[in-house]
């Protein structure tokens, strides 16, 4: 090897360990069109995330409701066999 590291050979700046420096651009007409298409998989993307989001902050209030049920459950039963005169 030649003293770069993975992380250098991948590395997209221009000084970046890899010899030449930096990605390869591809230069095309059409520039406007891959802007667009860029932006519209931003905006899935942007939507799968805020979809994510909701899914797991409705189940992490599931999970926190049921554990609170849980943990009373267990200290009425406790209290029950322990206040026995």
């Amino acid at each position: 090897m030649n003293g770069a590291s993975w992380a250098d050979q991948w590395d997209n700046s221009a000084k970046g360990g890899c010899i030449g420096g930096g990605a390869v651009v591809e230069s095309s007409v059409g520039g406007a069109a891959s802007n667009s298409k860029t932006a519209k998989y931003k905006e899935k993307l942007g939507q799968g995330l805020d979809k994510t989001k909701a899914v797991a902050s409705s189940g992490f209030k599931k999970l926190k409701t049921g554990s609170a049920m849980g943990f009373r459950w267990v200290k009425d039963k406790y209290h029950k066999t322990t206040n026995k005169h």
